[in-house]
Protein backbone atom coordinates (compact mmCIF):
# COMPACT_ATOMS: atom_id res chain seq x y z
CA UNK A 1 0.00 0.00 0.00
CA UNK A 2 2.91 2.36 0.55
CA UNK A 3 5.29 3.40 -2.22
CA UNK A 4 7.86 6.18 -2.22
CA UNK A 5 7.84 8.57 -5.14
CA UNK A 6 11.00 9.13 -7.16
CA UNK A 7 10.78 12.90 -7.45
CA UNK A 8 14.19 14.14 -8.59
CA UNK A 9 13.49 13.89 -12.30
CA UNK A 10 9.98 15.27 -11.86
CA UNK A 11 11.28 18.24 -9.87
CA UNK A 12 13.92 18.95 -12.52
CA UNK A 13 11.31 18.82 -15.25
CA UNK A 14 8.98 21.13 -13.32
CA UNK A 15 11.72 23.68 -12.78
CA UNK A 16 12.70 23.56 -16.45
CA UNK A 17 9.12 24.17 -17.50
CA UNK A 18 8.81 26.98 -14.97
CA UNK A 19 11.87 28.61 -16.54
CA UNK A 20 10.01 28.57 -19.85
CA UNK A 21 7.02 30.24 -18.23
CA UNK A 22 4.82 27.11 -18.16
CA UNK A 23 4.10 27.08 -14.43
CA UNK A 24 1.15 24.67 -14.59
CA UNK A 25 2.75 22.07 -16.86
CA UNK A 26 2.74 19.05 -14.55
CA UNK A 27 0.59 17.08 -16.97
CA UNK A 28 -1.57 17.50 -20.02
CA UNK A 29 -3.74 20.55 -20.58
CA UNK A 30 -6.74 18.77 -19.05
CA UNK A 31 -4.74 18.13 -15.85
CA UNK A 32 -3.96 21.77 -15.18
CA UNK A 33 -5.81 23.14 -12.16
CA UNK A 34 -7.86 26.30 -12.70
CA UNK A 35 -6.23 29.31 -11.10
CA UNK A 36 -8.36 31.02 -8.49
CA UNK A 37 -7.77 33.98 -6.25
CA UNK A 38 -7.99 34.11 -2.48
CA UNK A 39 -11.79 34.10 -2.20
CA UNK A 40 -12.01 30.31 -2.15
CA UNK A 41 -14.15 27.85 -0.22
CA UNK A 42 -12.64 24.64 1.11
CA UNK A 43 -15.17 21.93 1.92
CA UNK A 44 -14.14 19.94 5.01
CA UNK A 45 -15.89 16.65 5.75
CA UNK A 46 -14.90 14.98 9.03
CA UNK A 47 -16.15 11.55 10.09
CA UNK A 48 -17.30 11.52 13.70
CA UNK A 49 -17.40 13.22 17.08
CA UNK A 50 -16.44 10.36 19.42
CA UNK A 51 -12.77 11.21 18.89
CA UNK A 52 -12.21 14.69 20.30
CA UNK A 53 -9.38 15.50 17.89
CA UNK A 54 -11.72 16.57 15.06
CA UNK A 55 -13.38 19.41 16.97
CA UNK A 56 -10.33 20.29 19.05
CA UNK A 57 -7.63 20.24 16.37
CA UNK A 58 -8.47 19.36 12.77
CA UNK A 59 -11.33 21.76 12.01
CA UNK A 60 -9.99 24.91 13.72
CA UNK A 61 -6.41 24.38 12.51
CA UNK A 62 -7.50 23.89 8.90
CA UNK A 63 -9.80 26.91 9.07
CA UNK A 64 -7.06 29.10 10.53
CA UNK A 65 -4.49 27.95 7.96
CA UNK A 66 -6.83 28.52 5.01
CA UNK A 67 -7.50 32.05 6.30
CA UNK A 68 -3.76 32.67 6.69
CA UNK A 69 -2.95 31.44 3.18
CA UNK A 70 -5.68 33.52 1.55
CA UNK A 71 -5.26 36.85 3.40
CA UNK A 72 -8.47 35.95 5.29
CA UNK A 73 -10.52 35.87 2.09
CA UNK A 74 -10.82 32.07 2.02
CA UNK A 75 -13.23 30.09 4.18
CA UNK A 76 -13.99 26.53 5.25
CA UNK A 77 -17.42 24.93 4.82
CA UNK A 78 -17.44 22.28 7.58
CA UNK A 79 -19.63 19.22 8.17
CA UNK A 80 -19.28 16.24 10.51
CA UNK A 81 -20.97 12.95 9.63
CA UNK A 82 -21.22 11.64 13.21
CA UNK A 83 -20.11 8.17 12.02
CA UNK A 84 -22.82 7.89 9.33
CA UNK A 85 -21.59 7.08 5.83
CA UNK A 86 -25.00 7.96 4.39
CA UNK A 87 -24.98 11.36 6.12
CA UNK A 88 -21.47 12.05 4.84
CA UNK A 89 -22.54 11.22 1.28
CA UNK A 90 -25.37 13.75 1.56
CA UNK A 91 -23.00 16.35 3.03
CA UNK A 92 -20.54 15.88 0.19
CA UNK A 93 -23.27 16.06 -2.44
CA UNK A 94 -24.48 19.35 -0.93
CA UNK A 95 -20.95 20.78 -1.02
CA UNK A 96 -20.72 19.90 -4.70
CA UNK A 97 -24.12 21.50 -5.32
CA UNK A 98 -22.94 24.59 -3.42
CA UNK A 99 -19.87 24.74 -5.71
CA UNK A 100 -17.11 24.69 -3.12
CA UNK A 101 -13.70 24.96 -4.78
CA UNK A 102 -12.02 21.89 -3.26
CA UNK A 103 -13.04 19.16 -0.80
CA UNK A 104 -11.05 17.61 2.04
CA UNK A 105 -12.79 14.38 3.05
CA UNK A 106 -12.02 12.12 6.01
CA UNK A 107 -14.24 9.22 5.00
CA UNK A 108 -16.49 7.35 7.41
CA UNK A 109 -16.47 4.50 4.89
CA UNK A 110 -13.71 4.71 2.30
CA UNK A 111 -15.56 2.50 -0.19
CA UNK A 112 -19.02 4.00 0.21
CA UNK A 113 -17.79 7.54 -0.46
CA UNK A 114 -16.30 6.64 -3.88
CA UNK A 115 -19.39 7.57 -5.95
CA UNK A 116 -19.46 11.02 -4.36
CA UNK A 117 -15.75 11.47 -5.07
CA UNK A 118 -16.41 10.66 -8.71
CA UNK A 119 -19.39 13.04 -8.80
CA UNK A 120 -17.25 15.85 -7.41
CA UNK A 121 -14.54 15.19 -9.98
CA UNK A 122 -17.12 15.12 -12.78
CA UNK A 123 -18.21 18.56 -11.59
CA UNK A 124 -14.63 19.83 -11.70
CA UNK A 125 -14.07 19.92 -7.94
CA UNK A 126 -10.76 18.43 -6.70
CA UNK A 127 -10.98 16.00 -3.79
CA UNK A 128 -8.19 15.38 -1.28
CA UNK A 129 -8.48 12.38 1.07
CA UNK A 130 -7.68 13.51 4.59
CA UNK A 131 -6.46 11.11 7.28
CA UNK A 132 -8.21 8.11 5.67
CA UNK A 133 -7.62 6.93 2.10
CA UNK A 134 -10.94 7.28 0.29
CA UNK A 135 -11.61 5.28 -2.85
CA UNK A 136 -12.43 6.88 -6.17
CA UNK A 137 -10.51 9.43 -8.27
CA UNK A 138 -9.02 11.51 -5.47
CA UNK A 139 -6.38 14.09 -6.33
CA UNK A 140 -4.17 13.54 -3.29
CA UNK A 141 -3.98 11.97 0.14
CA UNK A 142 -2.55 13.19 3.42
CA UNK A 143 -2.34 11.11 6.56
CA UNK A 144 0.04 9.71 9.08
CA UNK A 145 2.15 6.71 8.16
CA UNK A 146 -0.48 4.23 9.27
CA UNK A 147 1.55 1.04 9.06
CA UNK A 148 4.20 2.77 11.14
CA UNK A 149 1.50 3.56 13.73
CA UNK A 150 0.81 -0.16 14.09
CA UNK A 151 4.50 -0.99 14.15
CA UNK A 152 5.09 1.53 16.96
CA UNK A 153 2.18 0.04 18.91
CA UNK A 154 3.46 -3.51 18.40
CA UNK A 155 7.04 -2.68 19.36
CA UNK A 156 5.84 -0.81 22.44
CA UNK A 157 3.81 -3.81 23.55
CA UNK A 158 6.87 -6.05 23.22
CA UNK A 159 8.93 -3.50 25.14
CA UNK A 160 6.33 -3.51 27.91
CA UNK A 161 6.50 -7.29 28.15
CA UNK A 162 10.29 -7.03 28.34
CA UNK A 163 12.56 -10.01 28.62
CA UNK A 164 9.56 -12.20 29.42
CA UNK A 165 8.20 -11.69 25.92
CA UNK A 166 7.52 -14.93 24.07
CA UNK A 167 4.85 -17.10 22.50
CA UNK A 168 3.62 -18.08 25.97
CA UNK A 169 2.31 -14.50 26.26
CA UNK A 170 -1.30 -14.31 25.11
CA UNK A 171 -2.27 -11.05 23.42
CA UNK A 172 -5.76 -9.76 22.67
CA UNK A 173 -6.03 -7.59 19.54
CA UNK A 174 -8.78 -4.98 19.60
CA UNK A 175 -8.59 -3.53 16.09
CA UNK A 176 -10.43 -0.55 14.63
CA UNK A 177 -13.46 -0.28 12.38
CA UNK A 178 -13.56 -2.64 9.38
CA UNK A 179 -14.82 0.22 7.17
CA UNK A 180 -11.76 2.37 7.94
CA UNK A 181 -8.78 1.59 5.67
CA UNK A 182 -6.45 3.03 8.29
CA UNK A 183 -7.57 0.33 10.73
CA UNK A 184 -6.40 -2.35 8.34
CA UNK A 185 -3.00 -0.70 8.04
CA UNK A 186 -2.68 -0.28 11.82
CA UNK A 187 -3.48 -3.97 12.19
CA UNK A 188 -0.98 -5.01 9.53
CA UNK A 189 1.76 -2.90 11.08
CA UNK A 190 1.15 -4.27 14.57
CA UNK A 191 0.90 -7.85 13.31
CA UNK A 192 4.26 -7.50 11.53
CA UNK A 193 5.86 -6.79 14.91
CA UNK A 194 3.90 -9.25 17.05
CA UNK A 195 3.67 -12.27 14.75
CA UNK A 196 5.80 -15.15 16.00
CA UNK A 197 6.87 -13.27 19.14
CA UNK A 198 3.64 -13.64 21.13
CA UNK A 199 0.45 -15.66 20.81
CA UNK A 200 -2.52 -13.70 19.51
CA UNK A 201 -5.24 -15.46 21.45
CA UNK A 202 -8.23 -13.32 20.43
CA UNK A 203 -8.80 -10.57 17.88
CA UNK A 204 -11.77 -8.34 17.12
CA UNK A 205 -12.70 -5.55 14.74
CA UNK A 206 -14.47 -2.69 16.52
CA UNK A 207 -17.45 -1.40 14.57
CA UNK A 208 -17.31 2.39 14.11
CA UNK A 209 -14.46 2.51 16.65
CA UNK A 210 -17.04 2.48 19.45
CA UNK A 211 -15.51 2.06 22.93
CA UNK A 212 -18.64 0.30 24.20
CA UNK A 213 -18.24 -2.39 21.55
CA UNK A 214 -14.60 -2.86 22.55
CA UNK A 215 -15.69 -3.09 26.18
CA UNK A 216 -18.25 -5.79 25.36
CA UNK A 217 -15.72 -7.76 23.31
CA UNK A 218 -13.17 -7.52 26.09
CA UNK A 219 -15.70 -8.66 28.70
CA UNK A 220 -16.45 -11.66 26.50
CA UNK A 221 -12.74 -12.41 26.19
CA UNK A 222 -12.20 -12.22 29.94
CA UNK A 223 -15.02 -14.74 30.51
CA UNK A 224 -13.56 -17.03 27.86
CA UNK A 225 -9.84 -16.80 28.70
CA UNK A 226 -9.71 -15.59 32.27
CA UNK A 227 -8.14 -12.23 33.07
CA UNK A 228 -4.97 -13.78 34.48
CA UNK A 229 -4.20 -15.38 31.11
CA UNK A 230 -4.17 -12.05 29.23
CA UNK A 231 -0.60 -10.78 29.02
CA UNK A 232 -1.31 -7.58 27.07
CA UNK A 233 -3.93 -5.89 24.91
CA UNK A 234 -3.35 -4.28 21.54
CA UNK A 235 -5.97 -1.51 21.42
CA UNK A 236 -5.99 0.35 18.11
CA UNK A 237 -6.85 3.74 19.59
CA UNK A 238 -7.44 5.47 22.90
CA UNK A 239 -11.21 5.11 22.80
CA UNK A 240 -10.88 1.36 22.41
CA UNK A 241 -8.26 1.31 25.16
CA UNK A 242 -10.74 3.06 27.45
CA UNK A 243 -13.37 0.40 26.75
CA UNK A 244 -10.86 -2.39 27.39
CA UNK A 245 -9.84 -0.84 30.71
CA UNK A 246 -13.46 -0.54 31.83
CA UNK A 247 -14.03 -4.23 31.08
CA UNK A 248 -10.91 -5.27 33.01
CA UNK A 249 -11.84 -3.15 36.01
CA UNK A 250 -15.41 -4.49 35.95
CA UNK A 251 -13.92 -7.98 36.12
CA UNK A 252 -12.03 -7.01 39.28
CA UNK A 253 -8.59 -6.68 37.70
CA UNK A 254 -6.46 -4.29 39.76
CA UNK A 255 -3.08 -4.83 38.09
CA UNK A 256 -3.79 -4.03 34.45
CA UNK A 257 -1.75 -5.61 31.63
CA UNK A 258 0.07 -3.36 29.13
CA UNK A 259 -2.48 -1.71 26.85
CA UNK A 260 -1.71 0.34 23.74
CA UNK A 261 -3.64 3.23 22.23
CA UNK A 262 -3.47 5.96 19.62
CA UNK A 263 -4.40 9.65 19.28
CA UNK A 264 -2.99 10.99 22.57
CA UNK A 265 -6.42 11.97 23.87
CA UNK A 266 -6.35 13.81 27.19
CA UNK A 267 -7.97 11.04 29.22
CA UNK A 268 -5.54 8.56 27.67
CA UNK A 269 -2.56 10.74 28.61
CA UNK A 270 -3.91 10.81 32.16
CA UNK A 271 -4.28 7.01 32.13
CA UNK A 272 -0.68 6.76 30.95
CA UNK A 273 0.41 8.97 33.86
CA UNK A 274 -1.31 6.64 36.32
CA UNK A 275 -0.10 3.48 34.58
CA UNK A 276 -3.53 2.21 33.57
CA UNK A 277 -2.62 2.52 29.87
CA UNK A 278 0.92 1.76 28.78
CA UNK A 279 1.18 4.00 25.71
CA UNK A 280 -0.53 5.93 22.96
CA UNK A 281 0.70 6.99 19.54
CA UNK A 282 1.30 10.71 19.25
CA UNK A 283 0.41 12.16 15.89
CA UNK A 284 1.00 15.84 15.31
CA UNK A 285 -2.45 16.98 14.28
CA UNK A 286 -1.25 20.54 13.68
CA UNK A 287 1.30 19.27 11.15
CA UNK A 288 -1.27 17.15 9.32
CA UNK A 289 -4.04 19.76 9.36
CA UNK A 290 -1.82 22.64 8.25
CA UNK A 291 -0.33 20.57 5.42
CA UNK A 292 -3.83 19.57 4.30
CA UNK A 293 -4.89 23.21 4.14
CA UNK A 294 -1.75 24.05 2.16
CA UNK A 295 -2.47 21.23 -0.29
CA UNK A 296 -6.09 22.30 -0.75
CA UNK A 297 -5.24 25.96 -1.38
CA UNK A 298 -2.33 25.13 -3.70
CA UNK A 299 -4.50 22.71 -5.69
CA UNK A 300 -7.38 25.08 -6.26
CA UNK A 301 -5.12 28.05 -7.00
CA UNK A 302 -3.18 26.09 -9.59
CA UNK A 303 0.12 26.30 -7.70
CA UNK A 304 1.35 22.98 -8.97
CA UNK A 305 4.97 23.36 -7.91
CA UNK A 306 3.91 23.88 -4.29
CA UNK A 307 1.37 21.06 -4.56
CA UNK A 308 3.98 18.64 -5.92
CA UNK A 309 6.38 19.59 -3.11
CA UNK A 310 3.70 18.70 -0.57
CA UNK A 311 2.90 15.31 -2.15
CA UNK A 312 6.21 13.58 -2.78
CA UNK A 313 5.00 10.14 -1.63
CA UNK A 314 2.76 7.79 -3.61
CA UNK A 315 0.06 5.42 -2.32
CA UNK A 316 -2.37 2.98 -3.91
CA UNK A 317 -6.05 2.56 -3.08
CA UNK A 318 -8.27 -0.34 -4.21
CA UNK A 319 -9.45 1.84 -7.12
CA UNK A 320 -6.48 4.03 -8.00
CA UNK A 321 -2.70 3.70 -8.13
CA UNK A 322 0.08 6.22 -7.69
CA UNK A 323 -1.95 8.77 -5.73
CA UNK A 324 0.17 11.81 -4.73
CA UNK A 325 0.50 11.74 -0.96
CA UNK A 326 2.14 13.08 2.14
CA UNK A 327 2.71 10.63 5.01
CA UNK A 328 3.37 12.33 8.34
CA UNK A 329 5.58 10.57 10.91
CA UNK A 330 4.45 9.47 14.39
CA UNK A 331 6.02 8.62 17.75
CA UNK A 332 5.29 6.59 20.86
CA UNK A 333 3.82 8.44 23.82
CA UNK A 334 4.67 6.89 27.18
CA UNK A 335 5.17 8.30 30.67
CA UNK A 336 8.75 9.08 29.67
CA UNK A 337 7.83 11.06 26.54
CA UNK A 338 4.84 13.16 27.61
CA UNK A 339 7.01 16.27 28.02
CA UNK A 340 8.67 15.88 24.61
CA UNK A 341 5.41 15.32 22.73
CA UNK A 342 2.03 16.71 23.77
CA UNK A 343 3.40 19.27 26.21
CA UNK A 344 6.27 20.48 24.00
CA UNK A 345 3.88 20.89 21.04
CA UNK A 346 1.31 22.77 23.11
CA UNK A 347 -1.38 20.12 22.71
CA UNK A 348 -1.94 20.02 26.47
CA UNK A 349 -0.52 21.97 29.38
CA UNK A 350 0.74 20.34 32.56
CA UNK A 351 -2.23 21.91 34.36
CA UNK A 352 -4.68 20.33 31.90
CA UNK A 353 -3.16 16.89 32.47
CA UNK A 354 -2.44 17.17 36.17
CA UNK A 355 -5.84 17.95 37.61
CA UNK A 356 -6.25 17.28 41.36
CA UNK A 357 -7.11 13.62 40.73
CA UNK A 358 -3.76 13.11 38.98
CA UNK A 359 -1.48 15.36 41.03
CA UNK A 360 0.33 12.55 42.86
CA UNK A 361 0.80 10.47 39.71
CA UNK A 362 2.04 13.54 37.83
CA UNK A 363 4.59 14.30 40.53
CA UNK A 364 5.83 10.70 40.35
CA UNK A 365 6.14 11.07 36.57
CA UNK A 366 8.08 14.32 36.88
CA UNK A 367 5.29 16.51 35.50
CA UNK A 368 5.27 19.79 37.41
Amino acid sequence: MRRIAISVAVSTMTLSLAGCGVLDATGGVSDASPTKGDAITVGLLLPETANTRYARFDHPIIADKVAELTAKHGKVDYANANASAARQARQMRKMVDDRVDVILVDAVDSHAIAPEVKHAKDEGIPVIAYDRLAEGPIDAYISFDNELVGEVQGRSLLDALGSGSGVHNKIVMMNGSPTDPNARQFKEGAFSELNGKVTIAQKFDTTEWKPEIAQANMAQTIRRMGASNISAVYAANDGIAGGVIKALKAAGVTHLPPITGQDAELDAVQRIVTGEQYMSVYKSYPDEAQAAAEMAVAKVQGKNIQFDALTRDKVDSPTNRGIPAQLVQVSALTRRTIKQTVIADGIYSVDAICTPKYKAACAAAGLK
